[in-house]
């Protein structure tokens, strides 16, 4: 049974930086992709920055880039999100979340089009930015 891990996330001034870690196990094969996605309320859930499970290609959405950074660490299959200079408008509840996609399309396929999304889903964690 595949289990996706959280931790991180809390309130922090904007400016500020958080770190969110997503531990995964029950995977057979290694062909997956990871990412977070997030959704504050009374909006669309988006794909906020995936990977793939080897860590060799990255997705980021535009609002994010150059201040968020996704990485993996395959020792203790973690992977990582990364969040500086945070805003008000990044708060939302995180999820990371996998399926046997690339990372890419994990990342940007609408929910209009999937509204289930990826196949496994962690538990989700509030981030929270105050002005």
């Amino acid at each position: 049974e595949v289990q996706l891990v959280e931790s991180g996330g809390g309130l922090v001034q904007a400016g500020g930086s958080l770190r969110l870690s997503c531990t995964a196990s029950g995977f057979t094969r290694d062909d997956y992709a990871i990412g977070w996605f997030r959704q504050a309320p009374g909006k669309e859930r988006e794909g906020v920055s995936c990977i793939s499970s080897a860590g060799g290609t990255t997705y980021y959405r535009d609002s994010v880039k150059g201040r968020f950074t996704v990485s993996t660490d395959s020792a203790k299959n973690t992977v990582y999100l990364q969040m500086n200079n945070l805003q008000p408008e990044d708060t939302a509840v995180y999820y990371c979340a996998a399926d046997f996609y690339h990372p890419i399309k994990l990342c940007t396929t609408s929910p209009s089009i999937n509204p289930v999304g990826p196949e496994y889903w962690g538990q989700g964690t509030q981030v929270t930015v105050s002005s």
